[in-house]
């Protein structure tokens, strides 16, 4: 399993929004290394909800239900989508603040490229996190 971490304007399109539709496709990339870890998502992998702009936190644990295909929303075959499911609330939300202040993070897609909208996590970085979060 790999693991991954999406950004998303709370104003937007928040965690709770995401928890009551239940499932969403996650469309509207348009940067190429965003793309590119769309596209290395597996079904299964699990993904980081960020709020972005607002809170800048980790705060939820999503699933991907469906791997990549052409994005809908534009006939330009170079972007894709995928389903994501949420699976669970981080019960404490991990800062950016506080990944930054830990030097174990410092390589981090989220701390290296602050506007990557898709990262890649891994698996130290991911436990590391759900710990910080209190998620058993």
């Amino acid at each position: 399993m790999n693991y991954w971490l999406v950004k998303s304007e709370p104003f937007k399109y928040s965690w709770d929004q995401f928890v009551k539709d239940g499932k969403t496709m996650w469309d509207g990339v348009r940067n190429y290394a965003a793309r590119n870890n769309l596209r290395a998502m597996k079904k299964g992998d699990e993904v980081l909800f960020y709020h972005s702009n607002e809170g800048l936190a980790i705060v939820g644990i999503a699933e991907v239900v469906k791997e990549a295909y052409q994005d809908p929303t534009t006939e330009d075959t170079n972007w894709v989508v995928v389903e994501l499911k949420p699976l669970k609330a981080i019960p404490k939300p991990v800062t950016l603040e506080q990944l930054k202040a830990d030097a174990s993070f410092a390589d981090m897609d989220l701390v290296r490229l602050g506007r990557l909208s898709v990262g890649a996590v891994k698996p130290a970085e991911y436990k590391k996190i759900m710990k910080m979060g209190g998620v058993k």
